[in-house]
């Protein structure tokens, strides 16, 4: 079974390891005590309670899952595009759109905003392990 030590489980929720380690003592987040006395995280346990994390969609409904809230960083504009990045935690997302749209949505460096995606190809990638070639 998959553990994960408090400070890895923050990094996973986009925490602090005090807010980790709150949750923990308020009976929030289960938690065990290894054989050195560290508290560790079942991997089942943090994905039950990140999904209880998950908030609704802001502003109404819809049918994307993957709501990225952030700051953004960057907007570059030429005449007719426009680049915008978000940092969303520990997460860069990056979004072309028309320069009339950024300008439209008051995009700027400091304005908070959502990233909504919606994708049909997601690469899931396990880290420390080699690629499989080929997909689906």
């Amino acid at each position: 079974m998959t553990t994960f030590r408090i400070s890895e489980a923050a990094a996973l929720l986009g925490v602090s390891s005090d807010t980790v380690r709150r949750w923990v003592d308020a009976g929030r987040l289960a938690a065990e005590r290894d054989e050195h006395g560290h508290r560790r995280v079942s991997g089942a346990d943090l994905a039950a309670f990140a999904r209880s994390q998950v908030g609704s969609v802001e502003g109404g409904r819809s049918s994307a899952r993957n709501h990225f809230r952030g700051i953004v960083t960057e907007v570059v504009r030429d005449a007719v595009m426009a680049q915008v990045e978000i940092a969303a935690g520990p997460f860069r997302v990056v979004s072309l759109m028309s320069r009339q749209a950024a300008d439209e949505l008051g995009l700027e460096p400091g304005v908070v905003a959502v990233a909504v995606i919606k994708s049909t190809n997601v690469v899931v990638e396990i880290p420390g392990h080699e690629r499989v070639a080929g997909s689906l």
